[in-house]
């Protein structure tokens, strides 16, 4: 149990940092510091923004921002210091691999996708913000943390196997309730509304690289309408070339309404269906895990929700739109957890 420990206490630590960095990450692209520093992995040729500035190594075409360069260089150590602790927990499951219950095909596929969100990272930078590398670069981040979560939700339960085999047959207790999978109809619930999240976010992710959060500036309504003019065939181009320079968007008006409506649109079906996930799982009965999980998915949608809200009446002030993303994260990882406590046998 000691080697399950050590990982699983990796895990928790990775699985903070990846939240951090998720949640910085946002706050950098926000401030519009993703080419704080234009080159990659350094700075201007630098490994610090101080040596940089020191060598006064900023240039006509891309002017050095202390201030940018180090909202960029602090994401970039923290995600080194993330694929650190994941390469330590790989190595650590190789090690370990013949201990019952180390997940290795899981750790080992940790490394493989903090590899190639590396190399998003870099082409985020020398792609110039093209938003599909961006949306991308968010997708694995928020994967990456999903990941490490799941392994510690994972390692966290193996303490229950040594007195799986004293429960009754009768069941009902608690006990039962972990080592029994929830019924198929309410697993299947959770599934979709993880769907339907992960939808969304992408949605989210879309919206914020091509600079649409303010494309409707009003709520309930956009735009002052139900509907508003949109223009939807130029909205979701993934591809649009190289050599342009997306900082601060390109898209017209039009294009940029029809990304921020379709994102609102989205979350209407994921409130649906994670809130019908939540209460089938509540109605479900015995688990305390299962309970907790559900009550934490309800609490994190309203929070999320409330946030979305008064980051537009509010005017998209930037510590609102930063805790969007982090309440996005929270979401995820309580819809993790709910999944993952149905799913247990």
């Amino acid at each position: 149990m000691y080697r399950i420990n050590v990982l699983r206490r990796l895990a928790l630590a990775g699985t903070l940092l990846a939240f951090c960095v998720v949640v910085f990450g946002a706050y950098v692209r926000l401030t519009d510091a993703g080419l704080g520093c234009p080159d990659w992995p350094g700075c201007y040729g630098h490994v610090t923004p101080a040596q940089a500035a020191a060598a006064d190594a900023g240039t006509v075409t891309a002017p050095l921002h202390v201030g940018k360069a180090w909202r960029e260089m602090i994401h970039r150590y923290g995600a080194s210091t993330l694929g650190l602790i994941i390469l330590v927990i790989a190595g650590l499951s190789w090690r370990w691999r013949r201990q019952p219950g180390v997940p290795l095909g899981l750790t080992l596929g940790l490394v493989v996708l903090v590899i190639f969100q590396g190399l998003l990272g870099m082409w985020t930078v020398t792609l110039l913000l093209k938003p599909l590398i961006v949306t991308l670069h968010l997708i694995f981040g928020l994967t990456t943390l999903s990941l490490l979560w799941w392994l510690w939700l994972s390692l966290r339960r193996r303490s229950t196997a040594p007195w799986s085999g004293t429960v009754s047959a009768m069941g009902g207790g608690t006990a039962a309730a972990l080592l029994l999978p929830a019924p198929a109809l309410v697993r299947r619930a959770a599934l979709i509304a993880a769907i339907a999240l992960a939808v969304q976010i992408i949605l989210g992710g879309w919206t914020s690289t091509n600079y649409s959060a303010v494309a409707c500036p009003d709520f309930p309504t956009c735009q002052a309408s139900w509907w508003p003019e949109a223009d939807y065939k130029d909205a979701f181009v993934l591809w649009r070339g190289l050599g342009i320079n997306y900082e601060g968007g390109v898209l017209d008006h039009p294009a940029r309404v029809a990304i921020h409506f379709t994102h609102r649109l989205g979350a209407i079906v994921a409130t649906i269906a994670l809130l019908f996930a939540a209460v089938a799982s509540l109605r479900d009965g015995p688990g305390r895990n299962r309970r907790w999980a559900a009550i934490a998915v309800i609490a994190a949608l309203l929070l999320q929700l409330t946030i979305g809200i008064l980051m537009v009446k509010r005017g998209f002030p930037l510590w609102l739109a930063t805790a969007h993303n982090a309440g996005a994260a929270l979401l995820l990882l309580s819809t993790l957890a709910l999944n993952r406590a149905l799913r247990r046998v």
